[in-house]
């Protein structure tokens, strides 16, 4: 693991007064979430999260991600710890994680911080964010005037044909790349990459920085962490969906289908600690959607 992956990024103090009355809010909060919980996670004693040991700014080993900052939210307000069921996502998750059960024994965990909303393997719950893929740009490429895709998009072909833009493969980069007649530009990474020390921020920490390519277009919160990891901080640019091309989406959680109380007991969560999740999503500097923004694709 690079040393940038494993930073963790700080989470902004409140000012002493507003710690004071938040405090005395939780304190009368507090008897009626233990009430409606009674300390139990899907009838179990733990909430048994299933995460890709390996994926900042998500999740890693350390427990360093944003999902994991929300896995730690979901179990104070369930009462009860967080254990991690650790594998690849690459390697066919949801099979071996969520879904995951030899005869006599249990499953090994119960729920995935994010998936996309309309992920057809799982029930997935309402959302609790909707981000967009976007630009990174480095300083001193000649792109230091571009503040949206529509600067992007107007500098020419002239100017645009001289740049190396990266992004992964099966995407729907690929598709606006054709449109507006970027394909010759582009450097393509896979999607599927079995490398054991693959993560997924590279294209950024590695290729970026060290000049190999000159813009990378990644998923948002990909995008945001990574971009700041280096001194000065890279540019990030959010996308806009294009009729046709979709590059915002809603993320919820997902679980096991044919558990309705246990989604709604995620739901509940989710309502309750909107703020508070949105706080740990900002400080990982995700690009943040209205989640009742419709998309332009539809």
């Amino acid at each position: 693991m690079t040393e940038s992956q494993a930073r963790r990024p700080r989470v902004p103090h409140l000012a002493a007064g507003s710690v004071g009355a938040l405090s005395a809010i939780l304190l009368l909060l507090a008897p009626v979430e233990a009430h409606a919980e009674q300390g139990k996670a899907n009838g179990r004693d733990a909430l048994r999260v299933c995460q890709d040991p390996n994926n900042m700014p998500f999740s890693n080993a350390g427990e360093e991600g944003f999902e994991n900052r929300i896995a730690e939210l979901f179990g104070k307000h369930l009462g009860v710890p967080v254990t991690y069921f650790n594998y690849p996502q690459r390697f066919v998750f949801i099979r071996n994680t969520l879904r995951y059960k030899l005869p006599g024994e249990d499953y090994p965990c119960d729920v995935i911080i994010g998936l996309p909303v309309g992920f057809d393997q799982v029930a997935v719950t309402k959302p609790y964010y909707r981000s967009t893929y976007a630009m990174v740009i480095p300083p001193g490429k000649g792109l230091d005037d571009v503040a949206t895709v529509d600067d992007f998009l107007a500098l020419g072909q002239e100017r645009l044909g001289k740049l190396r833009i990266g992004l992964y493969d099966k995407s729907p980069v690929s598709k606006w790349m054709d449109r507006h007649n970027l394909v010759d530009q582009g450097v393509p990474y896979q999607t599927i990459n079995v490398a054991m020390d693959h993560y997924v921020g590279d294209i950024i920490d590695k290729d970026l920085v060290s000049g190999k390519i000159d813009v990378a277009i990644v998923w948002g919160p990909v995008a945001g962490y990574y971009a700041r990891q280096v001194d000065p901080p890279l540019k990030v640019v959010p996308l806009k969906s294009e009729p046709g091309i979709q590059f915002d989406f809603a993320f919820g959680m997902g679980i096991r289908r044919g558990e309705p109380e246990w989604q709604k007991q995620i739901e509940g969560f989710l309502d309750s600690h909107q703020g508070e999740i949105q706080d740990i999503l900002k400080a990982y500097h995700v690009p943040l959607i209205d989640l009742d923004q419709r998309t332009a694709a539809n």
